[in-house]
């Protein structure tokens, strides 16, 4: 969710590589991310090559910043 909150879309495998992950995980990922609405999904081709990019949504960004919210919070009461 952070590479899609710091960008405004990611492919497919760009993403797997920043993250380290290989097809089947990456894939279980997107596909629990997806399940939730969290991200929007756009499929196309890009020299004749199938292409499918990932866009977060507005249900994942508010997900995402409740989730940092709650690592502060968390980070806060050990101080």
């Amino acid at each position: 969710m952070s590479v899609l909150i710091a960008n405004d879309s990611y492919d497919f495998n760009s993403m797997k590589e920043i993250i380290g992950l290989t097809d089947g995980s990456m894939a279980s990922h997107i596909k629990a991310l997806e399940k939730e609405k969290y991200i929007l999904v756009n499929k196309s081709f890009v020299d004749r090559k199938p292409n499918t990019r990932y866009k977060v949504s507005e249900k994942g960004r508010t997900a995402f910043r409740k989730h940092l919210d709650a690592l502060e919070a968390v980070v806060r009461s050990q101080k």
